[in-house]
């Protein structure tokens, strides 16, 4: 599973012909050019670093974690008190995988801020990508200063990726980030201007690469040439991009003025049947044990609903809610009970301590088919 990068390649071209070179005004000696990059342990990000590695570049790599992707969340629901372990983990991995340095940062809580608000906009869903990848690439120059470092890379091929990876949007993202010249991109690098790092001989362009498209051939055949037969696969992708998740969460951040969401709400998005009763009242119905435990540790402070004599799930009601509201949440819940076909089902609703106990008929499938997100 886990190829071993460390061991140095054979240089293409033969060692370079100076002893020392200049960055940035100063006197560097060979080798200890310096470079930041962000990195998936996936195919691209894995074959970035392994051109990089053949000319002697000393790196770091970053790996940003912006809380929406789907393994992500999933833990965060269903094994929350593991996540920590998970991360380190995960670094540990990515570190052997690609035989550098590699640290796992969480900015999810910080990422928020521009998913309500790109400024570039979203794509098919509510994947900001542009905002994104400036937001992650401000990180890192912030990162490379601090290292001093001399140049950001990234495993981006031009083309592959309908938002983010077309030419206007990649030298957008360079001068938006404050990376103009010093934004390095091994995979595609001989179809974009020279880099800064390429033009002072830092880097060797002509070993740089010129794959474009969304097609993966040209990585796959790269990847058997230099013997790496494996690769970490991304911990899910975006769930900005599926468009279940979209319409919940346009559908939350519409219901309010100004629009807000928390990061808890953002992982309550990825579990359960949403339906929206009104402007004010949401329900979240768990699909099973494990959502249903989910809702109980991190939603009790909020009014929640279960059958009393057959199994059940477990349902949040959100808002502001009425007595009407409230009995329509807890036939709803029954509807969704081994008690969905009786004439009448018992549900217990508790809030601050309270119990309230409600006989309610089972929702019918058309009704629930108005209220489902």
């Amino acid at each position: 599973m886990k190829t071993d990068l460390r061991v140095p390649f054979v240089p293409v071209s033969g060692p370079r012909s100076r002893d020392v070179i200049t960055v940035q005004g100063q006197t560097v000696m060979e080798g200890r050019i310096k470079a930041i990059g962000l990195v998936s342990g996936g195919l691209d990000s894995t074959l970035a670093v392994a051109v990089l590695k053949r000319q002697g570049i000393e790196m770091l790599g970053i790996h940003f974690l912006n809380g929406f992707s789907s393994g992500m969340l999933q833990r965060l629901a269903l094994a929350r008190d593991e996540e920590r372990e998970r991360q380190a983990q995960t670094a540990q991995e990515l570190s052997e995988i690609l035989g550098i340095p590699v640290e796992v940062i969480d900015v999810s809580e910080e990422y928020l801020g521009l998913l309500l608000a790109p400024r570039h906009g979203y794509g098919a869903n509510v994947n900001p990508c542009i905002d994104c990848r400036i937001f992650m690439l401000k990180k890192a120059k912030v990162r490379m200063e601090r290292e001093g470092a001399h140049f950001i890379f990234t495993g981006e091929v031009l083309g592959q990726r309908p938002m983010s990876q077309h030419r206007q949007a990649m030298e957008l993202v360079e001068r938006r980030s404050g990376l103009k010249d010093l934004l390095v991109r091994p995979l595609c690098a001989k179809l974009l201007k020279p880099s800064l790092p390429e033009r002072e001989g830092w880097v060797r362009r002509e070993e740089l690469l010129d794959i474009q498209g969304r097609s993966r051939r040209r990585q796959i055949e790269l990847a058997a040439g230099l013997g790496i037969t494996d690769y970490a696969q991304p911990a899910g992708g975006c769930t900005l991009t599926d468009d279940n998740y979209a319409r919940r969460f346009r559908d939350l951040v519409g219901s309010r003025e100004p629009p807000s969401v928390t990061r808890e709400e953002t992982v309550l998005l990825s579990i359960g049947r949403h339906l929206r009763i009104n402007r004010n009242v949401k329900i979240v119905v768990g699909r099973d044990k494990g959502e249903n435990m989910y809702l109980e540790r991190y939603w009790s402070d909020s009014p929640l609903a279960t059958t009393i004599d057959y199994p059940g799930p477990t349902t949040l009601i959100q808002g502001d809610p009425s007595g009407e509201d409230i009995v329509l949440a807890a036939s709803i819940t029954a509807r969704y009970s081994d008690a969905k076909r009786q004439p009448q089902v018992r549900v217990v609703v508790r809030k601050d301590g309270t119990e309230e106990i409600l006989t309610v008929i089972p929702a019918g499938d058309d009704e629930i088919g108005r209220y489902r997100i």
